[in-house]
């Protein structure tokens, strides 16, 4: 089935999964400047929108406002500051990371604690209405069916109504993800549309040709895969490191809980493939964004950061994080060894 379908659905499709599939394919020289060859396919999916086909409407995301200003912001850095694309790659992660995530991310830390200390009064509520719809069905003769729903309609009623008094609805705590997973994702095929000559020239030279020399170290060529799969397997590494930090918080994890956390291991797991099918531009980024959450995760623990940014004390909370969670990080991995 998957053959049938060939390269004409198919290669649309991954260029949305994987925001850009770009072969390793040997440099072609004309006029002394370094251009990577392209497949056909790679060249259509840069065409202008409207040809109806299957990848019109990635080409639609791709030619849309927000990757446009994706793009107006990369190319700003690197007209402002002079450095070299990969620098400039790196410091826009860390500004807009610092900017837009750290906020959200201590707002979203203010908000589960509020609703964490709720929980005491939260249970007493739940205690007492249990023993009131108790002695009402006892009296009005429910059955336990409408005894059960008459419960838990009235316990979402009493919660709600604390949300409310506390300015702590547990949804609030999402808008992080609502921000940043749709950053990540401009930023991602405003790289891509440029390693792949899709937009923008500076100074005569396109962005492109820019970075094919712009790289450092191991990765000279942005625009190019990583075949040391260095990068993909760090992203890969750093991203499982969040993961588990999140899991040695957590003590007494529910069923959901933990098979969430399986499911976001592997695909932190599945981040190394797929880096290695991108150029290292993206893969770039994808580094750096990991290592800015790994940081941004270790700051929040930090009892005086908490403080600066107003969070409440929760009964969870330590005087030691970071003592305790190099403990529980030993105790789990290296003394089962």
């Amino acid at each position: 089935m998957l053959c049938r379908l060939g390269g004409r659905w198919l290669r649309p499709l991954l260029a949305l999964q994987l925001g850009v599939r770009v072969p390793p394919l040997a440099p072609t020289s004309t006029g002394g400047i370094k251009h990577s060859a392209l497949p056909a396919w790679a060249v259509a999916s840069v065409s202008a929108v409207g040809s109806g086909g299957p990848g019109s409407w990635y080409e639609a995301l791709a030619t849309s406002a927000p990757v446009q200003g994706a793009e107006e912001v990369l190319l700003g850095v690197h007209t402002a500051t002079g450095l070299p694309w990969w620098a400039c790659i790196g410091l826009t992660t860390v500004a807009l990371r610092g900017a837009v995530t750290l906020p959200l991310a201590a707002y979203q830390h203010y908000i589960l604690a509020k609703v964490e200390n709720l929980q005491p009064e939260i249970k007493n509520i739940a205690r007492h209405l249990n023993q009131e719809i108790a002695v009402r069905a006892n009296q009005l003769k429910w059955s336990k069916r409408a005894a059960r729903l008459t419960y838990l309609k009235n316990m979402r009623r009493l919660v709600s109504e604390l949300y409310v008094r506390d300015n702590c609805h547990p949804f609030k705590a999402t808008v992080l993800v609502w921000i940043q997973f749709p950053m990540w994702i401009f930023m991602s095929i405003a790289l891509r549309n440029f390693s792949t000559g899709a937009t923008h020239s500076e100074a005569g030279f396109s962005v492109q040709e820019q970075l094919a020399n712009d790289g450092i170290l191991w990765f000279h060529d942005l625009t190019a895969l990583d075949s040391t799969w260095i990068l993909p397997i760090s992203v890969g590494v750093i991203n499982l490191l969040i993961v588990e930090i999140f899991a040695l918080q957590k003590t007494g994890m529910s069923r959901f809980q933990t098979y969430i956390t399986y499911f976001v291991r592997a695909v932190s797991v599945l981040m190394i493939p797929v880096a290695a099918t991108v150029p290292s531009s993206i893969v770039l980024y994808w580094l750096c964004s990991s290592f800015m959450g790994l940081s941004q995760n270790l700051l929040l623990r930090s009892p005086r950061f908490r403080r600066l940014c107003r969070i409440p004390l929760t009964k969870s909370d330590s005087d030691t994080p970071y003592k305790d969670l190099f403990a529980a990080f030993y105790a789990k991995f290296i003394s089962r060894t």
